[in-house]
């Protein structure tokens, strides 16, 4: 097709970007072939990238309709010529003034230009067998131009908003568990300036309201982070404190019963006036593995609160970590998780963490088909360094979960 004119009609001025623009166009586009609609969906998450509003994208989307087939192709006629009355059905009914303003500024952006006829009126001439020779209108050519900068732009786009949302999420869970560990400590009692965390968790929930970009959240995460190890400092504090004179043994003792399960023992006097450990299981019989040392990241008090169902099943009441591992070691029975799953839980997460993710567990027994596999996933996680029971015990605290 041949094009004769790179000046504009009437009394808009020859311009230096003009001038490079009409160069540019000449230039074989980098990718040869591109479909059109998916182009278009990658501009339309570029956008912002490109100075284009939305009602720009509503007559470039009208533009590329007069565009016959599916794909921008470098060595076909690319110019599309519908009158103003057209194009402004297609966009939607939109209004001629506006409709020459969004063509200007898709103009401005290089992403299509002009190609004004002697009269200035959008046609094209055709030869004896109805083939275009000559068209005037709008060359859609820059748009294949820039298609894989586009493309690209596009993915780092997502890529910026995935990034932002992991942001957003891991502020909000961090608030929440400030939060309610706050109040945690505040109802029962627990000695710790609470009105000044609080007041600051307020202060930062203002801050949460706004749309913050990827360095102030970073900023607001790592704020939250201090807060939460400062009121995590005051809970297990006062938790070690309250445990330290009743507690009389340190080491844990699985009460499970199952007549295949056979595990080793190992009972400490606490005042230290014997030292001597009880003999361990048979050689014949297999041994349990040894508990993992990790300490929890929760109170326990706080997860008892969480956890209520599994109170009927304790003979007496949980007050100590171990008595909960214990009680689970029992309990994980009932609810079909298999020895093995439990030790695997037990050697990787840590006795005391296996034992709040299968207390979460049975708290929600009902919605989960098969409680051992599910362990057996969190402990694939928790291997991989993926799992913490922190927000399964937060949600059930959650007053959706209690009502």
């Amino acid at each position: 097709m041949e094009q004769l004119t790179t000046t504009p009609f009437g009394q808009r001025p020859v311009t230096a970007g003009m001038l490079q623009q009409a160069s540019a166009v000449r230039a074989a586009a980098e990718i040869p072939h591109c479909d059109k609609w998916q182009l278009f969906r990658s501009l339309c998450t570029a956008r912002l990238r490109f100075n284009l509003s939305d009602r720009d994208l509503t007559v470039l989307n009208a533009l590329l309709s007069f565009h016959k087939g599916t794909s921008l192709s470098d060595n076909a006629s690319l110019v599309v010529f519908p009158s103003n009355r057209a194009l402004g059905e297609r966009a939607h009914g939109m209004a001629e003034s506006t409709l020459r303003r969004h063509l200007a500024a898709l103009v401005r952006s290089g992403l299509i230009c002009r190609h004004d006829s002697p009269n200035g009126k959008r046609y094209a001439a055709r030869d004896r067998d109805g083939e275009i020779i000559r068209a005037f209108g709008f060359d859609l050519r820059p748009l294949l131009q820039h298609a894989r900068q586009i493309t690209d732009t596009a993915i780092e786009v997502q890529a910026d908003a995935a990034h932002l949302k992991r942001l957003r999420e891991e502020v909000t869970l961090l608030n929440r568990d400030a939060v309610k560990l706050a109040e945690y400590g505040v109802e029962v009692g627990i000695s710790a300036p609470w009105q000044t965390l609080q007041d600051e968790l307020v202060e930062i929930s203002k801050h949460k309201r706004r749309k913050l970009g990827h360095d102030l959240l970073s900023q607001l995460g790592d704020k939250l982070r201090t807060l939460l190890q400062r009121i995590r400092h005051y809970l297990f504090k006062a938790e070690d404190m309250s445990g330290s004179d009743g507690e009389t043994e340190r080491h844990y003792q699985n009460s499970n019963k199952d007549s295949y399960e056979s595990e080793s023992v190992l009972e400490i006097d606490a005042a230290g006036t014997d030292g001597a450990s009880l003999s361990p299981a048979p050689s014949d019989e297999p041994t349990a593995l040894e508990p993992n040392s990790r300490q929890p990241n929760l109170p326990l008090g706080l997860v008892l609160k969480a956890c209520p169902d599994i109170l009927p099943y304790a003979s007496h009441p949980v007050q100590h970590w171990h008595e909960l591992v214990g009680l689970m070691a029992s309990v994980r029975g009932y609810m079909g998780i298999s020895p093995d799953a439990w030790a695997e839980a037990q050697r990787v997460m840590g006795a005391e963490v296996a034992a709040i993710t299968v207390a979460a567990i049975l708290q929600r027994v009902d919605d989960i088909r098969s409680p051992g596999g599910y362990l057996r996933s969190l402990t694939s996680k928790s291997a991989a360094g993926g799992f913490s029971p922190g927000p399964m015990v937060m949600a059930l605290l959650s007053p959706a979960k209690q009502a």
